[in-house]
């Protein structure tokens, strides 16, 4: 690691620059230098660090030959990512934001970004963002979300493990029951027959939930077109949707 700051140092590449590349905090980046080896870096920023400096492993940091075009092949790398980081930010409506929000958001979206454009794993990504989007989506109505996004980030070493900005309790308590079901899944601790019956409960509860769901919508329906009718409306819109919709309330209040 040692080799890794001279390298920056010569290459006049400061923490807060490198920060910015990574798409983290400069403190995070020091704690990313305290470390023994790169192989103790989260993935992603150490495929991001070997890219700038067009390295395939730490082994070949010692190598490095600083010449002029290796000095501006690095300074172009970094003002691209900075344009394209920029180029988004002038995308996003960031209004009613605070600093930190903006700068959250904009991370964000600049590595999905990146991610999406991907030639080698476009595919994967693409379902991959669509299931975070959906499950975005879910994160008031679920709260165990937010806790597990809390793991990953834990477990990336990107935030500390004793660290707890939710509800203490029950944060706490997922994480350990996630870090005991991946220890499982890493280690194959449990018998396939014995999976197949979870994964098919699993799959009967949410079919179960979907057809609860349909009745439900089927129903609301039912009732809109009866509160309509009562109401001699043929549809609803602006004029008529608090009326019809206290209509509905009470249509439903009746049949309870």
């Amino acid at each position: 690691m040692q080799k890794l700051n001279e390298l920056l140092q010569e290459l006049g590449i400061s923490k807060v620059r490198l920060a910015k590349y990574l798409g983290v905090s400069r403190q995070m980046v020091y704690n990313y230098l305290e470390l023994d080896d790169l192989s103790k870096w989260p993935k992603e920023k150490k495929i991001m660090l070997y890219r700038l400096l067009d390295i395939n492993d730490e082994s070949e940091i010692d190598k490095i030959k600083i010449t002029t075009d290796y000095l501006m092949n690095v300074e172009s790398k970094l003002s691209k990512n900075s344009k394209a980081r920029e180029e988004v930010n002038h995308c996003i409506d960031t209004k009613g934001l605070n600093a930190d929000s903006q700068k959250l958001l904009v991370d964000i979206t600049s590595l999905i970004k990146e991610k999406l454009a991907d030639d080698n794993y476009r595919r994967e990504n693409y379902y991959t963002f669509t299931y975070l989007y959906h499950t975005l989506q879910l994160i008031d109505s679920m709260p165990e979300i937010r806790y597990l996004f809390g793991f990953m980030s834990k477990t990336g070493g990107y935030t500390d493990p004793e660290e707890y900005k939710l509800q203490e309790d029950k944060q706490f308590i997922l994480e350990g029951i996630i870090h005991t079901a991946l220890n499982l899944y890493n280690n194959g601790g449990s018998s396939r027959s014995k999976l197949q019956e979870a994964h098919r409960r699993w799959v009967a509860e949410i079919e179960a939930k979907k057809e609860e769901k349909i009745s439900r919508t089927q129903e609301l329906s039912t009732v809109k077109i009866q509160a309509l009718k009562e109401l001699n409306y043929t549809k609803m819109d602006n004029s008529n949707a608090n009326e019809v919709i206290e209509k509905i309330l009470e249509i439903l209040a009746k049949k309870s």
